[in-house]
């Protein structure tokens, strides 16, 4: 059983392409025989967590694949590592703007992803998608939720999890704007080959794949 998630807009954007890709994956997905799960959640600090925490208790997944926006990056971004850090330069959809705050007080700085990244990258790569290893997702609800999920999946023996950032969609750009974008199919095909990989692939890859800044 896979869980899929997406965000809600936020800011001052009228769709959020993570949800939209991710109900595109499902539907690519649940033909090929999969039994699949998509679920939006809501762009609000404490609240995605537990919306999240409730599905997986619901639904029991294997593997859970969290999706946000990172606008101006021009690929799939595999989220290697959530801190334990809440730090909003904007509000969120109910206003809350924590700053300096940890998503779960006393418990650990970090988690690392559970889903085989280097082996998605490589699979992204040879399907033709753009892609990438990510040291930061940041320190909006993106993080928040991505430790909140790991955190809880510390405690469920045998479910892997991790999260993933999307570029802008094509039409977000304004005309004659110059922020990188991803076709929205191209962005479903690249969230079910990272789901994929996770479902074939018990030891992951060992590939260069990080950062000198």
């Amino acid at each position: 059983m896979i869980l899929l998630t997406g965000f809600e807009p936020f800011g001052q954007e009228t769709v959020n392409p993570s949800w939209l890709a991710v109900q595109r994956a499902r539907q690519s997905l649940r033909a090929e025989g999969l039994a699949v799960e998509a679920l939006e959640l809501p762009c609000v600090f404490g609240e995605s967590v537990m919306v999240l925490n409730d599905a997986v208790s619901r639904f029991n997944p294997d593997v859970v694949v969290s999706v946000g926006l990172a606008g101006g990056r021009d690929r799939i971004s595999l989220e290697r590592v959530a801190i334990n850090c809440d730090d909003a330069r904007i509000p969120d959809n109910k206003g809350q703007r924590p700053i300096d705050e940890e998503v779960v007080p006393g418990a650990p700085a970090a988690y690392f992803s559970s889903l085989p990244i280097k082996a998605a990258l490589r699979n992204l790569q040879i399907a033709g998608i753009r892609g990438e290893i990510s040291q930061t997702a940041g320190t909006y609800v993106c993080n928040h939720l991505f430790y909140g999920l790991m955190h809880s999946l510390a405690n469920r023996s045998g479910v892997r999890g991790g999260f993933i950032h999307v570029p802008y969609l094509p039409e977000q750009v304004p005309p004659g704007g110059t922020a990188p974008s991803m076709p929205l199919e191209l962005t479903a095909q690249g969230i079910a080959v990272v789901v994929r990989t996770a479902l074939s692939t018990q030891q992951d890859s060992k590939l260069g794949a990080g950062a000198i800044h």
